[in-house]
Formats: structure tokens, C-alpha cells, sequence
């Protein structure tokens, strides 16, 4: 009789343990999916422009007083770096330079996206200089121009002179509406500057070369930077040192 009741009691507790094991199992969050890395046929590329990159915005922000203000830099979505853009001419000149950016997300900054910039300019000019371009997308507006084909800076994309120094001030407010803020380095001197009229879209190539067939900008700029090839971190990591602010 003493047996039949420990079964009994023993049969009870097994089952109570059971079915709390099985309501915990169906509350229980999935774990998310690991995602696998994206590769192209050749890195070689992506890797060269992310280097150039991230020098130029590391030895921009090594230097605080003039270069670009921290608070500016953290309330930035993404940030653009077009390493030594040409511009030459004689009376009719223009530009051409391919570059990098990085977004935020949930995870830190993303994987680095290729994109060109080609504009053009009239006047009296003669001869040919290499400049720095850094571009801050400041708001999703900004986002939304930037996963587009193609965008105009003052066209379908509002554009100013970023301000210069360790924070911005009151006295440009008036810029912060813009949704792009740029900024050049010419012969060691950096500034804001007004890119109107420059025109960006996706470099298809160094996007194919880094990541594949079919790999579009706006896949890498919501990808975790983890889902690059190593070779071509060093911008978003770049981006960290200075600002680590993940996605809303």
C-alpha cells in the first residue's frame, strides 16, 4: 500500500514537472537565426577603398578643433567618405570619385556599402586636384535618398556645409534641417562645403567584387558589418572609435 502511494505521488510530481517544462518551452523567444557571410569573386577593390576610408576620417577626427563635431558625428545615421575625388579641367571641369558608407543599425554600424559621385561644375579653371569628401546623412529622409539609384545633393537631396569644430553651436541650427552635411579636405585644409549638383548611386562594381552577384547597397547597410569579409571592416570599425551609438 506504502509502494502504491510513492508511485502514485512520484507519477503526480513527474507529470507537474512535465508540463511546466512544456509551457516554458512554447513561451521561450527562438533563437535567432546567424546569417551567413556575403563574399564576392574579389575583395581586392572594397578592401582599398575601406583602407582610404577610414584613414581619411581618422585623421580628420585626430584632430578635434577642426574637424568634425563629435555631437554632429552621433546623431548621424550613416556617414559617407569619398577618398581623393578628382576634379580637373579647362574652362568646363568635373568630378568623379568612389567611396564608402556605413549606416547604423541595432547591431552597430553596418557593413560598408560602394558607392560613386560624379558631378560637374563650369568656369575658369585649369589643372586638377585631389579632395576628401565626407558626407553626414543625418535623418531617414536622408536614409531613403541614399537606398535610392541615384540622388542629386540639392536636388533630391538637401545639402549644406557641415559646421567645424569640437560641437556645434546655436549659430548653425539652421543647418541641422538639412538632410545631408558635407564636409571637403583639400592640400591639409578641411571645411564644410556645398556639394550641389554631385550626383551619387551604387558602385556596382566594387559592390559585385566584395559581395556578389545581385548584393544591392541597401542589403549591406542593414547587415551586420560581422557579415562582411575582413578585409573590408576596418571603416565600420573606424566608425566605432568615434561614435557607437546603435539604431533606435
Amino acid at each position: 500500500m506504502r509502494n502504491n502511494r510513492i508511485i502514485f505521488w512520484f507519477s503526480v510530481m513527474s507529470l507537474v514537472l512535465l508540463t511546466v517544462l512544456a509551457a516554458n518551452s512554447q513561451t521561450r523567444k527562438p533563437k535567432s537565426k546567424v546569417e551567413p557571410p556575403f563574399r564576392g569573386p574579389n575583395t581586392k577593390e572594397g578592401a582599398s577603398q575601406a583602407q582610404k576610408s577610414s584613414k581619411v576620417l581618422r585623421e580628420i577626427m585626430g584632430t578635434p578643433d577642426q574637424g568634425i563635431p563629435s555631437d554632429l558625428l552621433d546623431r548621424a545615421e550613416c556617414v559617407m567618405v569619398f577618398p581623393q575625388v578628382l576634379k580637373a579641367g579647362f574652362i568646363v571641369g568635373g568630378q568623379r570619385g568612389r567611396g564608402v558608407a556605413s549606416c547604423r543599425t541595432r547591431f552597430g554600424w553596418s557593413a560598408p556599402a560602394y558607392f560613386e559621385m560624379k558631378g560637374g561644375s563650369i568656369g575658369f579653371q585649369i589643372g586638377g586636384q585631389a579632395t576628401d569628401f565626407v558626407l553626414l546623412i543625418m535623418n531617414e529622409s536622408g536614409m531613403k535618398n541614399l537606398l535610392s539609384d541615384r540622388f542629386e545633393l540639392g536636388g533630391e537631396a538637401s545639402v549644406a556645409a557641415g559646421p567645424v569644430g569640437r560641437t556645434t553651436t546655436a549659430s548653425t541650427d539652421a543647418k541641422m534641417d538639412a538632410q545631408i552635411l558635407s564636409y571637403s579636405r583639400s592640400k591639409g585644409l578641411f571645411a564644410g562645403v556645398s556639394l550641389k549638383g554631385s550626383v551619387i548611386s551604387p558602385d556596382e562594381s566594387d559592390m559585385e567584387g566584395t559581395y556578389g552577384n545581385g548584393i544591392t547597397a541597401t542589403t549591406i547597410l542593414a547587415a551586420n558589418k560581422n557579415r562582411a569579409p575582413s578585409e573590408v571592416q576596418v571603416f565600420p570599425n573606424a566608425l566605432s572609435r568615434y561614435s557607437s551609438r546603435t539604431a533606435n
